[in-house]
């Protein structure tokens, strides 16, 4: 017998359909088909132990003489805690010793982390058995059975193994050792993760550049030409210096000496197919969906069988694929109800989406043969728009060009108004005010090929959308012409210099996806630019959306509206760790040398000694880092500290924030000798942050406290339905939900 391990029981089931000709016999956690037997994981089911779980260290207490913490070469594995693990690992562990079962098919998804969860049932189960690799990116029956016929051993994914190995033990070490080393250091409660410390680095680097930008006013002149107008190149930091330039262009007879620098019509080629974070980009630019709700809605769509695998780094295909895209694009049931049939290419350009050296083991996503517009109905509202995107980029990206004419002039004031003005005690002063520049842009559709296909508009702010439209007329021709505006239209623009934008979700992914720009190492730099390496950036495709909500379940980010804005405690953290714990280069060579482990470029045993080295530093780090920004963070907390939130419903004395909670200021703790904490004193009122999977803001505990109620939207019922209710204080509990109103 054949015993095939998938990731999933949906996967499981659709596997087990695509064996053709037999009958099917559902057993307790597997599924038997002929001389096969197909069970399934639940997710990870076997995970590194916690160091309390160590019973040969005394790992259980916070203390700095423990760290560093490294179980190697004795690691120890557990059985997920997770509900229902304990029992369907105990199904495959007996289906993996039955004595009929001489052969193994490791059918987890195909990638790094279901590599890892295959190999770790078999590991902790203590069985070898020989085993083939089922590399399968559609759950669609003729791409199972094809990749059953082209199954490799499992030996050939070793590297992705290893590499899948020492991440997790490269975060456990580094996460363990960094958390307690930092915490103990600050006596504060400290959450540092190898991916999620520099992400959260790059949030509090941006909103620290916004806080500390001067914005400074500035003028421009307008001058309207009839449907189009000239701006001064200048932007002037003194008014009157703009009055005096406005002036002169509102004199009675100012004519300007126009110049066409350019005219050409622009192809823009079509976007590349999807990638994971291309597709989480745009489904936070043009929906507001968060990365980890795409993902969500992108693997529920795998699981029906009406996309590809999602997390996947390639925006490519292989020719091998190009025949399923040809039947794609030739059905009918990809456009009504997708697009609208008149913004169909007409020569769909196929070839456009092949490179076979930029595909490393799964292709860009795609529909499948089954996922036609009759199959949007029962889906969920975020599937559907997650599966029209991927569906309308597929059209997109074998679209025709986006074509646009492109103009742009200069001018000046002409040498016939100049000769006029030199004797005018009111014109000009000297011959760099009478060779003030003035520009004019123009951008206007020609055909809008690919761009035709959607038509739902980005979310986001456009600096420019009260500017009118700009359209240089056609018969403006080569070299000086000279023109006379509208005679006293001129005007004065005030403007502002702008700080930076805050990160959204879209704007942080694509700094995460391209972590090149915050490197300086020109040779990393560089390899980090090949996206033939597919080793860019910090995360990876799979597990980005993942970082930032662990930043925002961790109190260290907040969103604020679209905007992922860093809160003073997430500050704090970057304020205190020390270079190498928050770099993003540190970071990004990190999962180059990872990727190098799953190509077989990289020794294994190296990288991962480099890791470990790494954990060995932390202990002394954390302390050094006390001795120079200790006073700084001490300041903070004193600060607020002091600052109260409002009365407490116990006491009626103030309330305070403690990091992830508010309490009241009368609450005192201390810490025990087995290094927990007891409360010792004060009426012992408390709120914390998360209320039914909702983060609390300084601004609505303040209204509670102050108001006794406050609308809360957003809250998560344990059945994962959202819903809005009041919140209001509640001696005991902090707060409670009320619906009575």
């Amino acid at each position: 017998m054949r015993l095939i391990i998938a990731e999933k029981h949906s996967v499981a089931q659709a596997i087990a359909g695509a064996i053709e000709g037999v009958s099917q016999r559902n057993g307790d956690g597997y599924i038997e088909t002929g001389n096969n037997i197909v069970t399934w994981a639940q997710g990870h089911l076997v995970n590194l132990a916690k160091p309390d779980e160590y019973t040969d260290h005394d790992w259980k207490k916070w203390a700095m003489e423990t760290l560093p913490i490294d179980p190697t070469p004795d690691w120890k594995w557990v059985i997920s805690r997770t509900k229902g693990a304990a029992r369907q690992y105990a199904n495959i562990t007996r289906l993996l010793r039955r004595d009929d079962v001489t052969e193994l098919v490791n059918a987890c998804d195909p990638d790094r982390e279901g590599e890892a969860i295959f190999r770790r049932i078999t590991a902790h189960a203590g069985v070898n058995l020989p085993t083939k690799r089922l590399w399968v990116a559609s759950l669609e029956e003729d791409a199972i059975r094809d990749a059953f016929a082209r199954m490799k051993p499992e030996t050939a994914y070793d590297g992705l193994a290893a590499a899948a190995e020492i991440r997790a033990k490269a975060d456990w070490l580094i996460g363990m050792n960094a958390s307690r080393a930092y915490s103990l250091a600050y006596d504060a409660h400290y959450t540092i993760g190898r991916v999620q410390t520099p992400t959260l680095a790059m949030i509090v680097d941006r909103d620290n550049q916004i806080e500390a930008h001067k914005s400074t006013p500035f003028w421009t002149v307008r001058v309207p030409m009839g449907g189009w107008q000239l701006t001064s190149e200048k932007r002037y930091a003194d008014q009157q210096e703009a009055r005096r330039i406005l002036d002169l262009a509102n004199t009675p007879g100012v004519t300007f000496d126009v110049f066409l620098k350019e005219r050409k019509q622009q192809h823009d080629k079509p976007p590349r197919l999807y990638d994971l974070t291309g597709l989480q980009k745009d489904m936070a630019k043009l929906h507001g969906l968060s990365a980890a709700k795409t993902l969500a809605a992108l693997q529920s769509l795998y699981e029906k069988k009406l996309t590809t695998y999602p997390r996947t780094d390639s925006q490519y295909i292989t020719h091998d694929d190009l025949e399923t895209l040809r039947q794609l694009t030739q059905d009918q049931r990809f456009v009504e109800g997708f697009i609208n049939p008149k913004d169909k290419p007409t020569t769909p350009r196929l070839e456009l989406t092949v490179n076979d050296k930029k595909v490393a083991g799964h292709t860009a996503i795609l529909p499948t043969m089954q996922a036609g517009a009759d199959r949007l109905e029962p889906l969920s509202n975020d599937e559907k728009l997650v599966l029209t995107r991927v569906v309308r980029r597929m059209w997109e990206a074998i679209g025709d060009d986006y074509v646009h004419e492109v103009t742009n002039v200069t001018a000046q004031f002409s040498g016939e108004f100049c000769e006029t003005q030199f004797d005018n005690p009111n014109g000009f002063h000297d011959a760099a005010t009478a060779e003030t520049g003035f520009v004019s842009h123009s951008d206007l559709p020609v055909s809008l090929g690919w761009k035709s296909i959607e038509h739902a508009t980005p979310e986001e702010d456009d600096d420019n959308k009260d500017e009118p439209r700009n359209v240089i007329p056609a018969n403006l021709e080569q070299g000086r012409s000279v023109i006379l505006p509208s005679a006293g239209t001129a005007t004065l623009k005030e403007g502002a210099t702008k700080p930076p934008k805050p990160f959204t979700e879209a704007t942080l992914l694509a700094a995460m996806e391209h972590a090149s720009r915050y490197v300086e190492d020109k040779e990393l730099k560089a390899a980090l630019d090949d996206d033939e390496s597919h080793s860019g950036g910090i995360g990876t495709p799979a597990t980005r959306a993942d970082v930032i909500e662990k930043l925002i379940r961790s109190a260290y980010v907040e969103r604020k509206g679209k905007q992922l804005r860093s809160t003073q405690a997430g500050r704090n953290l970057i304020t205190v760790t020390a270079p190498e714990r928050k770099s993003v280069e540190s970071t990004a060579l990190m999962e180059q040398q990872l990727t190098g482990v799953e190509h077989g470029e990289q020794d294994a045993e190296t990288v991962m000694e480099q890791f470990r080295k790494d954990a060995r530093s932390i202990a002394h780090e954390a302390c050094e880092s006390v001795e120079t920004t200790g006073h700084i963070i001490q300041s903070q907390s004193e600060k607020q500290a002091m600052e109260s939130y409002g009365p407490c419903p116990k006491c009626g004395q103030p309330v305070i924030r403690k990091g992830k909670f508010w309490q009241c200021s009368t609450n005192k703790r201390e810490k025990q000798s087995d290094g927990t904490w007891a409360s010792v004193g004060g009426c012992g009122w408390r709120l914390y942050q998360t209320v039914c999977g909702k983060n609390l803001t300084d601004a609505t505990v303040r209204t509670l406290l102050g108001k006794h109620r406050v609308r809360v939207k957003g809250f998560t019922s344990r059945a994962g339905r959202k819903f809005d209710a009041d919140l209001i204080p509640d001696e005991e509990r902090g707060a409670r939900l009320d619906f009575s109103k």
